[in-house]
């Protein structure tokens, strides 16, 4: 069974120590759900479990060997969303998905392109330009490379920012499914999204600058 972990992690971003002696484990259909407020190294977590940052001290590893050994099949087994929505403006929904399905090695780019817009409910907007579509449809349409392009393991910043009810459902049951196919997922965000069996990271206990300070 595969394990993704990290073991005594440290990251600093500019000049300024986020966390510390950090530590995680993550197996097949696991998920991690990351806490914490603003500041206390949420995103600089995911950004270095997807090897974008590299640990100021602590090791990465994906079944026991270390992710720097191979970045490369390191970053071909993740899928990471960020703040931004990653889509030209040029394209059409459709081209948009399609590409990312072709670049990922999506084995029928086709069908995964259709697969992932129905569950994101954007099949209607096939061909409408990226452009015109509202900030909701755009963060559905970033979510959408999650099911075009399949990896092994999702890393979501604030997935469900922008997301009505219904879109925050769709995305809980395309996690679900990620989950019962062996997938795993970490996760941080502000809201509440359904994660059954999570493990939950609290950042602030990690965070020197967040540590309660001793009285005089």
């Amino acid at each position: 069974m595969a394990e993704f972990a990290g073991d005594a992690l440290a990251c600093i971003r500019a000049e300024r120590l986020v966390f510390k002696d950090l530590s995680f484990a993550l197996s097949e259909g696991g998920a991690l759900r990351l806490t914490g407020p603003n500041g206390s190294g949420k995103s600089s977590l995911l950004r270095v479990m997807a090897g974008f940052i590299r640990p100021a001290a602590g090791a990465l590893t994906w079944d026991g060997d270390a992710v720097t050994k191979d970045r490369e099949a390191h970053g071909a087994r993740l899928a990471f969303i960020g703040h931004l929505d990653a889509a030209k403006p040029v394209l059409t929904v459709d081209e948009s998905v399609r590409f990312w399905a072709r670049l990922y090695g999506a084995g029928d780019p086709a069908a995964a392109t259709t697969t992932a817009l129905e569950a994101f409910d954007l099949l209607r907007l096939t061909d409408f330009p990226v452009r015109l579509l509202s900030s909701g449809q755009r963060r559905r349409l970033a979510l959408c490379r999650l099911l075009a392009a399949p990896a092994a393991l999702w890393l979501l910043d604030e997935p469900t920012t922008g997301l009505d009810a219904a879109s925050v459902a769709r995305l809980e049951t395309a996690i679900a499914g990620h989950r019962e196919a062996g997938g795993m997922v970490a996760l941080a965000t502000h809201t509440d999204i359904a994660l059954p069996d999570a493990e939950t990271l609290a950042l602030e206990r990690f965070a020197p600058a967040l540590a309660p300070q001793a009285s005089a």
